[in-house]
């Protein structure tokens, strides 16, 4: 899908996900201006981007407008205002795509007919091109839309496709939210640190480098979580000690289970 001045790229929503995004897309080559961005309240950061570039602003979709792709980058509480502004721009041979939480696609097919409709659900390290999105369309989207939803989504990070709607609640929890879990980890780990003796600035140094450093580890390993695990696991030693407690059935996969299966419900119940 070729975006032109008369059939825009239109991202609606340029906070810190839109924003990254957005960079990525620059970075990766798309005419900047072949891009709108709608926000009706910019950061100066955004504004200087925009500027940089040369990015169209506007604080609100005209009617005058007649985007090829529409891609929702809002917070999911702004969707109601944000919805009907779109109505008299979005086309019958538009592309939305929204990677808003909590949003269903019944939801966007009230507000622009039965057209293609791509609902995605990406994560926060999509700010450092580290991200992943998991992908809904709707059978509208053909092919060569799918392949345009692939090739800008995977300008912050991988790519993964749904096979089922009702999926998007259970991504939402593991890897949409899952960052959060991560960040909690370190936490922990930094604050056992500090009990156990360890200055608290050293535990946090020693907690956050050991995090960052065992992600990228499984990031450019071939082996599974369990194997990297395994492989620093000798028979009777430390790790092996600690793991008897992480690992035992009152340790942390019951509870990680617990902690998704509530993110899900909420997830549900955020959708309607």
């Amino acid at each position: 899908m070729n975006f032109t001045k008369e059939r825009p790229f239109l991202l609606v929503g340029a906070g810190r996900m839109g924003g990254a995004m957005l960079a990525g897309w620059v970075a990766d080559g798309m005419d900047p201006a072949s891009i709108v961005v709608s926000d009706p309240r910019p950061g100066p950061e955004m504004q200087d981007f925009l500027s940089k570039h040369g990015i169209r602003h506007v604080t609100e979709p005209s009617a005058d407008l007649s985007p090829s792709l529409v891609l929702l980058a809002v917070k999911p509480q702004l969707m109601d205002a944000v919805l009907p502004s779109l109505e008299t721009c979005v086309r019958a041979d538009t592309l939305v795509v929204s990677v808003a939480a909590g949003t269903p696609i019944r939801r966007f097919r009230e507000a622009f007919g039965d057209i293609a409709i791509a609902r995605s659900m990406p994560n926060t390290p999509a700010m450092v091109g580290r991200g992943i999105t998991a992908v809904f369309p709707n059978s509208k989207v053909s092919e060569g839309q799918k392949d345009t939803i692939g090739n800008l989504l995977s300008a912050v990070g991988k790519v993964v496709w749904l096979e089922n709607e009702d999926q998007i609640d259970q991504v939402t929890a593991v890897s949409g939210s899952g960052p959060a879990y991560v960040f909690l980890l370190a936490e922990c780990l930094a604050e056992a640190g500090r009990v156990a003796g360890l200055p608290e600035a050293l535990a946090r140094e020693l907690a956050e480098a050991t995090v960052c450093g065992a992600g990228e580890l499984m990031y450019q390993s071939d082996d599974t979580p369990a194997v990297l695990r395994q492989n620093v696991t000798s028979p009777n030693g430390t790790t092996a000690a600690a793991l008897a407690v992480l690992m035992a059935d009152d340790g942390l996969q019951p509870l990680m289970n617990k902690a998704v299966e509530a993110a899900a419900r909420r997830a549900r119940e955020l959708a309607g």
